[in-house]
């Protein structure tokens, strides 16, 4: 079951968010606070031990604006989640990115998960995109388990960017 917007806001499962009209009927808008440029590789391995991220760098707002070229680049959200132990987050892009040309790779947001997190987005448009900040970018969803997690999220990320 998709969560309500009445108890995403009852549980205060989202902060910071810049307007109560982002919280939709069955989820939350959550909106640009920071894009950030690829620097270098980045390695992912099985068991985290040789896991290095890849450095990047911020590309700064002109008159509350960012242009991107085509490419891929990572976004911080202004907003700051709570993921309770009943609920897991999947996030959808809005649909006017999409027919800009553009899209969002996200993971899911594991139950007991909490920070202001940071997804992929993707420029396919050759023309690139133009975005203000604040701009809504993705619909993130609470669903609700069907019972509450055994074991809550504990990695790394936890606590990210607060």
């Amino acid at each position: 079951m998709i969560l309500p917007k009445e108890l995403i806001l009852k549980n205060n499962l989202v902060r910071d968010n810049i307007s109560s009209e982002q919280f939709q009927p069955c989820g939350v808008d959550m909106t640009l606070k920071t894009v950030f440029a690829f620097k270098n590789q980045g390695s992912v391995d099985f068991d985290n031990k040789e896991r290095r991220l890849s450095d990047c760098e911020e590309i700064k707002f002109e008159n509350d604006w960012v242009e991107l070229k085509k490419g891929v680049y990572k976004v911080m959200f202004n907003e700051i989640v709570k993921i309770p132990n009943s609920c897991m987050g999947l996030a959808f892009p809005r649909s006017s990115l999409l027919r800009c040309g553009v899209s969002l790779g996200c993971a899911v947001w594991d139950p007991g998960y909490e920070g202001r997190s940071e997804s992929l987005l993707i420029v396919g448009n050759e023309s690139g995109i133009r975005l203000k900040r604040n701009a809504k970018l993705i619909q993130m969803v609470f669903v609700t388990l069907k019972e509450d997690a055994k074991e809550l999220y504990s990695g790394q990320y936890k606590g990210e960017n607060i």
